[in-house]
């Protein structure tokens, strides 16, 4: 076996090329993937201009392999390590907690503030490889139904789920989600899955949303005067915090997933005086288990939010939105090309 593999390396802000790159081992508790595919995220973006908060704060630095979206087939075990992990197609949770704080003991290893994240912090390396080692602790079994598209669909759609299960809708509710990019998209299909009538509020076409059967598609221009029982906001505009708890019901809920470059202003007043409920997602760890079994099932399809599937030297042009494909608003990344 070669010594070496290919990676996508971001040395600096818009600095970027494919190299070759030590091939990760297993050490004891870990385990070695061969990554099958990955998905380009809104945060590797982030990190590609520059933008991103952690490069300010030092949680991260380049140079740096990002991917934390992604899936593939266990090839290497360390010591302690079950060795039925062998030959397992699998995904893995992005936030790596230390697993001794008291976070990470009440369940809550994706806010430790010693985690690192998969591609993103702490100099964990990501999936944008052909091959990539994460704790074997993380990892998710991928039944046969979740083949690696939906694997590599799994991290978002975590977010997701947690977003639509923080709005309480269900049968009978109406819920509005503010910006049908992938976050958002994913988030309508599972609370339509929940039975809730659901609504997309954009600023452009919604052409794809209405092909995905969300038939409710709104500018703020034409948004109807119906009232929301949950609003979900996954943009990241700096005025649709406000703009949520404007719009949903008194005694409504609205979920915050989606992150602005800059501070929001929200009035609280709005909060107590609607005695509106508000959720922050930070992350899908928690949500990644049924979410695997909501795509196995059936009951959520996130397939054709896929536009394309390119190779490791297109992430480059992806990343600084020079790439045009299909519809869809998600790239994946088989580092295999």
């Amino acid at each position: 076996m070669s010594s070496t593999m290919r990676a996508f390396v971001l040395t600096g802000p818009r600095e970027c090329s494919v190299q070759e790159v030590p091939v990760p081992r297993a050490v004891a508790g870990e385990v070695v993937v061969d990554v099958e595919r990955a998905g380009v995220c809104g945060t590797d973006v982030e990190f590609f201009t520059g933008a991103m908060a952690y490069l300010h704060q030092g949680h991260s630095a380049y140079p740096m392999r990002l991917g934390h979206e992604w899936a593939g087939t266990v090839t290497e075990v360390g010591e302690g390590v079950d060795p039925a992990w062998l030959g397992r197609r699998v995904m893995g949770d992005t936030m790596l907690g230390d697993r001794t704080c008291r976070r990470c003991r009440r369940g809550h290893q994706h806010t430790c503030e010693r985690r690192q994240e998969v591609g993103i912090r702490g100099g964990r390396a990501g999936a944008l490889a052909e091959r990539l080692a994460v704790p074997a602790w993380s990892l998710h079994a991928l039944p046969d139904p979740v083949d690696a598209v939906l694997g590599a669909l799994v991290e978002p759609g975590g977010n997701a789920l947690r977003a639509a299960r923080a709005t309480g809708a269900g049968a009978g509710d109406r819920a509005l989600v503010l910006g049908p990019g992938t976050i958002g998209l994913l988030t309508a299909m599972f609370l339509r899955a929940a039975g809730a009538e659901v609504h997309l509020l954009g600023v452009d076409s919604l052409d794809f949303a209405r092909g995905l059967g969300f038939a409710h598609t709104w500018t703020r221009e034409t948004l109807p005067g119906a009232p929301f029982d949950a609003v979900v906001d996954a943009t990241g505009a700096a005025g649709s915090p406000a703009l949520a708890v404007e719009l949903v019901e008194p005694a409504g809920r609205v979920v915050y997933i989606g992150l602005s470059g800059q501070p929001s202003s929200l009035d609280t007043r709005a909060l107590v005086l609607k005695d509106v409920t508000a959720v922050g997602v930070l992350s899908g760890s928690p949500g990644l288990a049924e979410t695997i079994a909501a795509y196995a099932s059936g009951a959520v399809d996130p397939r054709p939010l896929v536009a394309a599937t390119v190779g490791l030297g297109d992430v480059g042009a992806v990343l600084a939105g020079e790439w045009i494909g299909g519809a869809g608003p998600k790239v994946h990344i088989d580092p295999r090309r």
